[in-house]
C-alpha cells in the first residue's frame, strides 16, 4: 500500500466518514462512545484542507482556519491500521504546512490524544489566549456533547510556516 500523504481529491472524499467511524470505534476501548450525527470530516470538509494516506486511502487529516491560523479539526486513521505511524506522518505534514500557530481540542487524558501530541511538541493553550472563534470551536463542541465522555482540551503549537492559509477547498473542489 502506498503510505504517502497527500491531498485528498474528490474520489477520496466518499470514503472518509467510514474511516473516522471505524477510528471512533477504538475510542470504546477507553469507555468513550460519541454521540450520535454526521462525522466530524463531513461537517468540515466543504471548508478544509483534507490530507489522507493511502491508495485506497485509510487515513485523512482536516484542516481548518480558526481566527485566522490554521486548526486540526480531526486525524483519522481506520482502526485496522492504527500502530504504523499513519496519524503521524499526517501530523507532520500538517505541522509543516502549516504558517504561524496550529491549534487544536482533543481529549485531555486518552494516551493517543493530549499526550500523544505532547509528544509531538504541542503544549496547552491557555483560555486567555482563545480568539473569538476558538471560544465558538469550544462552545460547540459542548453543545454537541463531545465533552461529556471525558476532559478536552485546547493545544497548540508553531507551524513551519508552509502555507499561507488554509485553503477553503480540497483538491478537486477548487483547490489545487
Amino acid at each position: 500500500m502506498d503510505i504517502t500523504v497527500r491531498p485528498a481529491e474528490e474520489r477520496d472524499l466518499v470514503g472518509l466518514p467510514a474511516i473516522e467511524r471505524s477510528a471512533d470505534k477504538v475510542f470504546e476501548a477507553v469507555g468513550i462512545v460519541f454521540p450520535p450525527g454526521p462525522t466530524v470530516i463531513e461537517e468540515v470538509v466543504e471548508r478544509a484542507r483534507v490530507l489522507v494516506v493511502g491508495k485506497p486511502v485509510v487515513g485523512f487529516a482536516a484542516v481548518v482556519e480558526v481566527d485566522g491560523h490554521p486548526h486540526l479539526e480531526q486525524i483519522a486513521v481506520h482502526a485496522d491500521e492504527t500502530g504504523r505511524g499513519i496519524g503521524g506522518m499526517l501530523l507532520e505534514r500538517v505541522v509543516e504546512e502549516a504558517a504561524g500557530e496550529l491549534t487544536l481540542i482533543t481529549f485531555r487524558d486518552v494516551r493517543w490524544n493530549g499526550p500523544w501530541y505532547a509528544r509531538h511538541g504541542f503544549a496547552e493553550l491557555s483560555e486567555e489566549r482563545w480568539g473569538p472563534g476558538l471560544r465558538e470551536h469550544w462552545q460547540a463542541e459542548i453543545d454537541a456533547g463531545l465533552h461529556l465522555p471525558g476532559p478536552r482540551m485546547v493545544m497548540s503549537r508553531q507551524g513551519g510556516g508552509g502555507v499561507d492559509r488554509v485553503p477553503e477547498r480540497v483538491a478537486g473542489q477548487g483547490e489545487k
